[in-house]
């Protein structure tokens, strides 16, 4: 019987690392460090959420009615994934944001201007 991948130490809770890999047919054994994708550590619920969205080809509209959940409850778990395997979401804002504030820095506008390009966005 195959058991799911646990990713996280139950003592620790520090990552754990895959060092034996073994073919179920003729029982050859590799041992060395391997790498889990970041797919691996999701939760059930997360790898579940992910095939949905994949099998309605990211159309969220199709997820909502495929998992019975509303529009915001579908970008809230999209979200968390996203934060799951380390990516950080920008916002928009924040680039252009920190573009601006280095603009005024740099004398390249007056704080006015910097006021207004801030507003825009």
């Amino acid at each position: 019987m195959a058991y799911q991948v646990i990713t996280n130490c139950p003592v620790c809770s520090k990552t754990l690392k895959i060092t034996k890999l073994q073919c179920s047919h003729c029982h050859t054994t590799i041992e060395n460090e391997f790498e889990l994708s970041k797919l691996a550590s999701l939760s059930k619920d997360q790898l579940h959420f992910v095939e949905v969205f994949l099998t309605c080809r990211g159309n969220i509209k199709e997820v909502e009615k495929e998992l019975g959940i509303s529009y915001p409850t579908v970008r809230g778990k999209l979200t968390d994934i996203i934060s799951s395997l380390g990516y950080e979401q920008k916002k928009k804002n924040e680039v252009d944001e920190r573009k601006v504030v280095t603009m005024l820095e740099n004398g390249e506008i007056t704080p006015e201007e910097a006021i207004k390009l801030l507003k825009e966005e």
